[in-house]
Protein backbone atom coordinates (compact mmCIF):
# COMPACT_ATOMS: atom_id res chain seq x y z
CA UNK A 1 0.00 0.00 0.00
CA UNK A 2 2.80 2.44 0.92
CA UNK A 3 4.65 1.75 -2.32
CA UNK A 4 1.46 2.21 -4.34
CA UNK A 5 0.82 5.56 -2.66
CA UNK A 6 4.42 6.68 -3.32
CA UNK A 7 4.00 5.76 -7.00
CA UNK A 8 0.66 7.59 -7.18
CA UNK A 9 1.96 10.83 -5.64
CA UNK A 10 5.20 10.72 -7.67
CA UNK A 11 3.18 10.32 -10.88
CA UNK A 12 0.98 13.27 -9.90
CA UNK A 13 4.13 15.41 -9.81
CA UNK A 14 4.66 14.78 -13.54
CA UNK A 15 1.01 15.68 -14.20
CA UNK A 16 1.50 18.92 -12.22
CA UNK A 17 4.40 19.92 -14.48
CA UNK A 18 2.17 19.39 -17.52
CA UNK A 19 -0.36 21.82 -16.04
CA UNK A 20 2.45 24.29 -15.36
CA UNK A 21 3.02 24.53 -19.10
CA UNK A 22 -0.69 24.77 -19.84
CA UNK A 23 -1.35 27.57 -17.33
CA UNK A 24 2.04 29.31 -17.82
CA UNK A 25 3.13 28.93 -14.22
CA UNK A 26 6.67 30.14 -13.53
CA UNK A 27 8.28 26.82 -12.63
CA UNK A 28 11.24 27.97 -10.53
CA UNK A 29 9.06 30.12 -8.24
CA UNK A 30 6.45 27.36 -7.89
CA UNK A 31 9.22 24.88 -7.02
CA UNK A 32 10.33 27.03 -4.06
CA UNK A 33 6.73 27.33 -2.82
CA UNK A 34 6.44 23.56 -3.30
CA UNK A 35 9.38 22.89 -0.95
CA UNK A 36 8.03 25.26 1.69
CA UNK A 37 4.60 23.58 1.41
CA UNK A 38 6.14 20.10 1.70
CA UNK A 39 8.04 21.20 4.81
CA UNK A 40 4.84 22.51 6.45
CA UNK A 41 2.96 19.30 5.62
CA UNK A 42 5.78 17.26 7.18
CA UNK A 43 5.67 19.31 10.39
CA UNK A 44 1.89 18.90 10.56
CA UNK A 45 2.21 15.11 10.25
CA UNK A 46 4.97 14.87 12.88
CA UNK A 47 3.21 13.50 15.97
CA UNK A 48 5.87 14.30 18.57
CA UNK A 49 6.59 17.68 20.15
CA UNK A 50 8.86 19.73 17.88
CA UNK A 51 12.03 20.78 19.70
CA UNK A 52 13.97 23.09 17.38
CA UNK A 53 17.06 22.98 19.61
CA UNK A 54 17.33 19.19 19.47
CA UNK A 55 16.80 18.81 15.70
CA UNK A 56 20.38 19.80 14.69
CA UNK A 57 21.64 17.07 17.05
CA UNK A 58 19.83 14.31 15.14
CA UNK A 59 22.31 11.99 13.43
CA UNK A 60 20.61 12.54 10.06
CA UNK A 61 20.31 16.35 10.29
CA UNK A 62 23.37 17.57 8.35
CA UNK A 63 22.98 14.82 5.79
CA UNK A 64 19.37 15.90 5.35
CA UNK A 65 20.48 19.49 4.83
CA UNK A 66 22.94 18.38 2.13
CA UNK A 67 20.17 16.31 0.56
CA UNK A 68 18.01 19.44 0.32
CA UNK A 69 20.79 21.21 -1.59
CA UNK A 70 21.07 18.19 -3.90
CA UNK A 71 17.31 18.40 -4.56
CA UNK A 72 17.69 21.93 -5.93
CA UNK A 73 20.82 21.14 -7.94
CA UNK A 74 19.33 18.05 -9.57
CA UNK A 75 16.05 19.80 -10.31
CA UNK A 76 17.92 22.49 -12.23
CA UNK A 77 20.04 19.89 -14.03
CA UNK A 78 16.87 18.05 -15.07
CA UNK A 79 15.42 21.33 -16.35
CA UNK A 80 18.55 22.12 -18.39
CA UNK A 81 18.71 18.54 -19.72
CA UNK A 82 15.07 18.75 -20.83
CA UNK A 83 15.74 22.02 -22.62
CA UNK A 84 18.99 20.96 -24.31
CA UNK A 85 18.36 17.27 -25.06
CA UNK A 86 14.62 16.74 -24.61
CA UNK A 87 12.21 15.64 -21.88
CA UNK A 88 12.59 11.95 -22.76
CA UNK A 89 16.37 12.06 -22.19
CA UNK A 90 15.90 13.71 -18.78
CA UNK A 91 13.18 11.21 -17.86
CA UNK A 92 15.27 8.18 -18.81
CA UNK A 93 18.34 9.49 -16.96
CA UNK A 94 16.29 10.21 -13.84
CA UNK A 95 14.46 6.92 -13.67
CA UNK A 96 17.34 4.65 -14.70
CA UNK A 97 19.23 6.00 -11.70
CA UNK A 98 17.46 3.36 -9.60
CA UNK A 99 20.44 1.10 -10.36
CA UNK A 100 22.60 3.13 -7.94
CA UNK A 101 20.48 2.44 -4.81
CA UNK A 102 19.96 -1.14 -6.03
CA UNK A 103 23.71 -1.73 -6.17
CA UNK A 104 24.12 0.08 -2.86
CA UNK A 105 21.62 -2.28 -1.24
CA UNK A 106 23.37 -5.34 -2.64
CA UNK A 107 26.90 -4.33 -1.62
CA UNK A 108 26.29 -2.26 1.54
CA UNK A 109 23.31 -4.05 3.09
CA UNK A 110 24.20 -7.46 1.59
CA UNK A 111 20.75 -7.82 -0.01
CA UNK A 112 20.36 -11.01 -2.04
CA UNK A 113 18.75 -11.01 -5.49
CA UNK A 114 17.34 -14.10 -7.18
CA UNK A 115 17.61 -14.92 -10.88
CA UNK A 116 14.07 -13.71 -11.63
CA UNK A 117 14.62 -10.47 -9.69
CA UNK A 118 17.84 -9.75 -11.60
CA UNK A 119 16.01 -10.50 -14.85
CA UNK A 120 13.26 -8.07 -13.80
CA UNK A 121 15.78 -5.32 -13.04
CA UNK A 122 17.41 -5.77 -16.46
CA UNK A 123 13.98 -5.66 -18.12
CA UNK A 124 13.24 -2.49 -16.13
CA UNK A 125 16.13 -0.76 -17.92
CA UNK A 126 14.64 -1.48 -21.33
CA UNK A 127 11.11 -0.73 -20.13
CA UNK A 128 12.07 2.77 -18.93
CA UNK A 129 13.96 3.50 -22.13
CA UNK A 130 11.23 2.24 -24.48
CA UNK A 131 8.39 3.91 -22.55
CA UNK A 132 10.14 7.28 -22.24
CA UNK A 133 11.68 7.76 -25.68
CA UNK A 134 9.90 9.97 -28.18
CA UNK A 135 10.40 10.36 -31.92
CA UNK A 136 11.73 13.93 -32.06
CA UNK A 137 15.47 14.35 -32.49
CA UNK A 138 17.25 17.24 -30.86
CA UNK A 139 20.65 18.55 -31.86
CA UNK A 140 22.94 19.62 -29.03
CA UNK A 141 26.53 20.57 -28.41
CA UNK A 142 28.92 17.87 -27.23
CA UNK A 143 29.27 19.34 -23.73
CA UNK A 144 25.51 18.89 -23.20
CA UNK A 145 25.94 15.11 -23.32
CA UNK A 146 27.38 15.22 -19.80
CA UNK A 147 24.04 16.55 -18.46
CA UNK A 148 22.13 13.22 -18.43
CA UNK A 149 25.13 11.58 -16.75
CA UNK A 150 24.99 14.16 -13.96
CA UNK A 151 21.21 13.73 -13.67
CA UNK A 152 21.66 9.95 -13.51
CA UNK A 153 24.31 10.16 -10.78
CA UNK A 154 22.56 12.88 -8.78
CA UNK A 155 19.14 11.18 -8.82
CA UNK A 156 20.73 7.88 -7.84
CA UNK A 157 22.63 9.49 -4.95
CA UNK A 158 19.39 11.06 -3.67
CA UNK A 159 17.59 7.70 -3.58
CA UNK A 160 20.63 6.01 -2.03
CA UNK A 161 20.83 8.63 0.72
CA UNK A 162 17.12 8.26 1.47
CA UNK A 163 17.60 4.50 1.89
CA UNK A 164 20.73 4.95 4.02
CA UNK A 165 19.13 7.46 6.41
CA UNK A 166 15.97 5.36 6.65
CA UNK A 167 17.88 2.18 7.51
CA UNK A 168 20.68 3.54 9.70
CA UNK A 169 19.84 6.90 11.22
CA UNK A 170 16.16 7.26 12.03
CA UNK A 171 13.24 5.48 13.69
CA UNK A 172 9.88 5.39 11.92
CA UNK A 173 8.39 8.16 14.06
CA UNK A 174 10.99 10.62 12.67
CA UNK A 175 10.16 10.05 8.99
CA UNK A 176 7.86 13.08 8.87
CA UNK A 177 10.41 15.30 10.65
CA UNK A 178 13.26 14.13 8.40
CA UNK A 179 11.20 14.80 5.26
CA UNK A 180 10.22 18.24 6.58
CA UNK A 181 13.86 19.15 7.28
CA UNK A 182 15.00 18.00 3.82
CA UNK A 183 12.31 20.08 2.15
CA UNK A 184 13.08 23.06 4.42
CA UNK A 185 16.73 22.85 3.35
CA UNK A 186 15.70 22.65 -0.31
CA UNK A 187 13.43 25.67 0.21
CA UNK A 188 16.21 27.73 1.84
CA UNK A 189 18.71 26.95 -0.91
CA UNK A 190 15.96 27.56 -3.45
CA UNK A 191 15.27 31.03 -2.06
CA UNK A 192 19.00 31.82 -2.27
CA UNK A 193 19.09 30.51 -5.84
CA UNK A 194 15.99 32.40 -6.91
CA UNK A 195 17.32 35.60 -5.28
CA UNK A 196 20.53 35.31 -7.28
CA UNK A 197 18.67 34.47 -10.50
CA UNK A 198 16.19 37.34 -10.11
CA UNK A 199 19.03 39.79 -10.71
CA UNK A 200 18.85 38.97 -14.43
CA UNK A 201 15.39 37.39 -14.67
CA UNK A 202 12.67 38.97 -12.50
CA UNK A 203 10.46 36.49 -10.68
CA UNK A 204 6.72 37.10 -10.84
CA UNK A 205 5.13 36.76 -7.40
CA UNK A 206 1.50 36.06 -8.19
CA UNK A 207 -1.31 33.88 -6.92
CA UNK A 208 -1.11 31.46 -9.84
CA UNK A 209 2.53 30.59 -9.09
CA UNK A 210 1.80 30.18 -5.37
CA UNK A 211 -1.19 27.87 -5.97
CA UNK A 212 0.89 25.85 -8.43
CA UNK A 213 3.62 25.43 -5.79
CA UNK A 214 1.17 24.39 -3.08
CA UNK A 215 -0.48 21.84 -5.38
CA UNK A 216 2.97 20.38 -6.13
CA UNK A 217 4.23 20.44 -2.54
CA UNK A 218 1.58 18.11 -1.10
CA UNK A 219 2.18 15.14 -3.46
CA UNK A 220 5.93 15.84 -3.37
CA UNK A 221 6.00 15.38 0.41
CA UNK A 222 3.92 12.21 0.36
CA UNK A 223 5.98 10.67 -2.46
CA UNK A 224 9.04 10.76 -0.16
CA UNK A 225 7.17 9.92 3.05
CA UNK A 226 5.49 6.83 1.61
CA UNK A 227 8.74 5.73 -0.06
CA UNK A 228 10.38 5.74 3.39
CA UNK A 229 7.48 3.65 4.71
CA UNK A 230 7.71 1.26 1.75
CA UNK A 231 11.42 0.69 2.42
CA UNK A 232 10.36 -0.94 5.71
CA UNK A 233 8.60 -3.78 3.90
CA UNK A 234 9.45 -7.00 5.80
CA UNK A 235 10.01 -9.22 2.74
CA UNK A 236 11.01 -6.86 -0.09
CA UNK A 237 14.55 -5.52 -0.14
CA UNK A 238 15.40 -1.97 -1.23
CA UNK A 239 16.40 -3.23 -4.70
CA UNK A 240 12.84 -4.45 -5.25
CA UNK A 241 11.27 -1.28 -3.85
CA UNK A 242 13.35 1.13 -5.96
CA UNK A 243 12.95 -0.91 -9.13
CA UNK A 244 9.19 -1.21 -8.82
CA UNK A 245 8.87 2.43 -7.75
CA UNK A 246 10.76 3.86 -10.73
CA UNK A 247 9.31 1.56 -13.39
CA UNK A 248 5.75 1.97 -12.13
CA UNK A 249 6.09 5.79 -12.02
CA UNK A 250 7.17 5.85 -15.67
CA UNK A 251 4.36 3.47 -16.65
CA UNK A 252 1.63 5.17 -14.61
CA UNK A 253 2.61 8.73 -15.57
CA UNK A 254 2.63 7.65 -19.22
CA UNK A 255 -0.89 6.25 -18.88
CA UNK A 256 -2.02 9.44 -17.13
CA UNK A 257 -0.58 11.39 -20.07
CA UNK A 258 -2.82 9.37 -22.40
CA UNK A 259 -5.95 9.83 -20.30
CA UNK A 260 -5.53 13.49 -19.30
CA UNK A 261 -3.57 15.02 -22.16
CA UNK A 262 -4.45 12.74 -25.09
CA UNK A 263 -0.79 11.90 -25.66
CA UNK A 264 -0.09 9.44 -28.47
CA UNK A 265 2.28 6.54 -27.94
CA UNK A 266 4.35 4.67 -30.47
CA UNK A 267 4.47 0.89 -30.74
CA UNK A 268 7.85 1.11 -28.99
CA UNK A 269 6.21 2.95 -26.05
CA UNK A 270 3.44 0.35 -25.72
CA UNK A 271 6.02 -2.43 -25.85
CA UNK A 272 7.90 -0.65 -23.05
CA UNK A 273 4.74 -0.50 -20.92
CA UNK A 274 4.22 -4.24 -21.38
CA UNK A 275 7.85 -4.88 -20.45
CA UNK A 276 7.40 -2.64 -17.38
CA UNK A 277 4.50 -4.77 -16.17
CA UNK A 278 6.57 -7.93 -16.63
CA UNK A 279 9.57 -6.46 -14.81
CA UNK A 280 7.37 -5.43 -11.86
CA UNK A 281 5.93 -8.95 -11.61
CA UNK A 282 9.40 -10.54 -11.70
CA UNK A 283 10.88 -8.19 -9.10
CA UNK A 284 7.88 -8.21 -6.77
CA UNK A 285 7.08 -11.92 -6.92
CA UNK A 286 10.38 -13.44 -8.03
CA UNK A 287 10.90 -15.41 -4.82
CA UNK A 288 7.36 -16.82 -4.83
CA UNK A 289 7.65 -17.78 -8.50
CA UNK A 290 10.95 -19.57 -7.87
CA UNK A 291 9.42 -21.49 -4.95
CA UNK A 292 6.42 -22.39 -7.10
CA UNK A 293 8.66 -23.61 -9.95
Amino acid sequence: MYLSLSILFSSLIFVEFKFYTKYQIQTIFAIIVNYITACIVGLLFYKERIDLISIPHKSWFWGGMALGLLFILIFNLIAVTSQRLGVSVASVATKMSFTIPVLFGVFFFKEALGVLEITGIILAFFAIYLTSTKANKIKAKKWALVLPVLVFLGSGIIDTCIKYFQAVHMPEEEYALFSACVFASAGIFGVLFIGFKSINQPIKVNLKNIIGGICLGVPNYFSIFFLLKALQHPTWNSASVFTINNVAIVMFSTLLGILLFKERLTIKNWFGIGMAVLSIVLVAFGQQLMNFL
